[in-house]
């Protein structure tokens, strides 16, 4: 009777010891995991689910947002109810304030892909945006708003004839022209994004 007591407990102290190992298994399995996850991943999924969120940008903008689209280095939003499109590069946010829920959800590992527009670089959408000659106000990192036309989009860089936001790129309108390195801006507004979106 002893001996059938014994065993038992030995049984009961195995399967916790094992269960404790394999809690502790899963665990760091989930720590892996999430060291994999990166801004890019989180923003999709927060994208997916609808949430609201709030971007820091470098330069010290602040947006109440909601996220429309993420592309391969960069996000889409709407902010502080303008339906203007606003394209801020990822390298250019300093913080994305969410709620705890939200936050929480964007570590899921079910994060839905984006297909092609999530393969999109900044410089790819900046060069469709200059085919089609959208006129955008380009936030630099510093120094005020610039309005105009993206001419042309380079690797690394674009160009821009500068104009009135309310006036079409004509020569007679255009002030002057910057090269812009795209390290160097904070977002990207599309003033006119009909037929675009």
């Amino acid at each position: 009777m002893e001996w059938e007591h014994l065993f038992d407990d030995l049984e009961g102290q195995l399967a916790a010891e094992w269960e404790s190992e394999r809690a502790a298994l899963d665990a760091e399995s989930e720590r892996l995991r999430i060291s994999k996850l990166t801004l890019h991943d989180r923003l999709r999924t927060m994208n997916a689910r609808g949430a609201r969120v709030v971007l820091e940008l470098v330069g010290g903008e602040c947006w109440d947002a909601a996220l429309r689209v993420i592309g391969a280095d960069w996000v889409g939003v709407s902010a502080g109810g303008d339906p203007r499109l606003r394209i801020a590069p990822l390298n250019a946010i300093e913080s994305v304030g969410v709620d705890h829920g939200s936050l929480l959800a964007s570590l899921a590992s079910d994060a839905p892909d984006s297909g092609l527009r999530g393969r999109m670089t900044v410089g790819f959408v900046l060069r469709d945006l200059a085919r089609r000659r959208v006129p955008v106000t380009v936030g630099r990192r510093s120094g005020d708003p610039q309005h105009g036309t993206i001419d042309r989009a380079g690797a690394d860089h674009l160009d821009l004839a500068l104009h009135d936001a309310s006036e079409a790129r004509r020569m007679r309108s255009v002030r002057g022209f910057r090269s812009i390195p795209f390290s160097a801006l904070s977002w990207v507004r599309l003033e006119d994004a009909s037929g675009v979106l």
